[in-house]
């Protein structure tokens, strides 16, 4: 929460090693994106000549390197497409370049904290500001207390500015389940689990509809007030959604906690590539923030100490949790199972879930450490 002089000095230093970082990002491209050390032998002087201090230099060569070096990841992961694709060689072809308001990364030698009147001393390029107020729920404030790590970063978003700190948690200690709950993730139902809870996922589509059709209407008229208003309404859908999987998350890992089980979690990475839809029904596909879910879950379940396990989704919609017989007919639509085999009728999600539930123990008896004392 800055005061005016404070925020126009924290908006300049961002522009200004978001643009010496752009420059940086060029030398690195024409060099073939050289190691972090000798960036620094092409980049340091100038940066320092040109007004940054030592720590905001090494941070900006950082930065660009490790821009390049998730960039190389995303390529050798094949997010990017394949080796000749336009969107590739897009990427390949140019240097990274970084938005005005990107966050930088500060140390403690360019930041300090001081957590009982809520202010902060930070860096900026018209020397280092002092007494600029932080405002943070209680539970925030005491776990930044605690728990604060390593480097933060400062950011703009919208006109305001804000400090992301790291915290390391310390994990509970993790407990011997009784059992698994098994998730199955979904777009008509959010989450489905072997012990019964369903999040049901019409609410956020029907959401999701309204704000695609409020969207469009508002970008058709192009006026001062229709653009106003869509940057109001910048962002809302995606806060919107976290909340939600926030509220799964927990309640799956509290009810993992209460009965000392286990979670088991479909390991749904690359499925947008592996899926084949038609057009209407892939805004859906890609709205759907199942990874953000996940990641949700996983660290809550650190945190509680509760067992978790990825487990392979294949035929978990196709098998059947009694008998185990598996057959594309079983499914016969998105909400009834029934098996071929044994006739049981059940909720095609629901069975899907007992099925993850399964895989998870199968897969937690296979890489805990055996009690079996040593043979003498």
């Amino acid at each position: 929460m800055p005061e005016a002089d404070q925020a126009a000095a924290l908006r300049s230093t961002l522009r200004t090693v978001n643009g010496l970082a752009c420059w940086v990002s060029e030398v690195a491209f024409d060099h073939g994106v050289p190691r972090e050390y000798e960036l620094r032998k092409h980049t340091y002087p100038r940066l320092k000549a040109v007004g940054l201090g030592a720590q905001a230099a090494q941070h900006t060569i950082k930065k660009v390197r490790d821009a390049y070096t998730t960039l190389k990841a995303n390529i050798r992961a094949g997010n990017l497409g394949r080796p000749k694709s336009k969107r590739r060689i897009k990427a390949e072809s140019k240097p990274i370049t970084f938005r005005p308001e990107s966050a930088q990364p500060y140390d403690d030698r360019c930041l300090s904290w001081q957590y009982d009147p809520q202010t902060v001393s930070i860096w900026t390029t018209a020397g280092r500001i002092k007494n600029v107020r932080f405002v943070c729920s209680a539970d925030a404030l005491k776990v930044l207390q605690q728990y604060r790590k390593g480097e933060s970063d400062l950011i703009e978003r919208d006109g305001s500015f804000y400090l992301i700190a790291t915290c390391e948690v310390p994990e509970a200690e993790q407990y011997e389940p009784d059992g698994f709950i098994g998730v199955d993730l979904g777009i008509v139902n959010i989450a489905t689990t072997s012990t019964g809870h369903q999040a049901a996922g019409r609410g956020l589509n029907r959401y999701r509809k309204r704000q695609l059709a409020l969207r469009a209407k508002l970008q058709k008229k192009r006026t001062k007030s229709a653009k106003r208003r869509l940057k109001e309404r910048s962002r809302r859908e995606q806060r919107h959604v976290k909340n939600i999987n926030h509220i799964i998350a927990k309640t799956i890992v509290t009810e993992a906690e209460r009965t000392c089980a286990g979670i088991s979690l479909e390991d749904l990475k690359g499925i947008r590539q592996r899926v084949r839809l038609r057009k209407p029904q892939r805004v859906a596909l890609h709205a759907w923030a199942f990874a953000q879910l996940g990641d949700f879950i996983v660290y809550k379940a650190k945190r509680a100490g509760v067992p978790l396990v990825f487990v392979d989704p294949a035929y978990t919609s196709q098998t059947c949790a009694e008998c185990g017989h598996v057959d594309k007919c079983n499914r016969v639509d998105q909400g009834l199972f029934i098996c071929r085999g044994c006739g049981v009728v059940a909720h095609a999600d629901r069975n899907a879930s007992h099925n993850i539930a399964q895989r998870g123990e199968s897969v937690w008896n296979a890489g805990r450490e055996s009690r079996v004392p040593a043979t003498p």
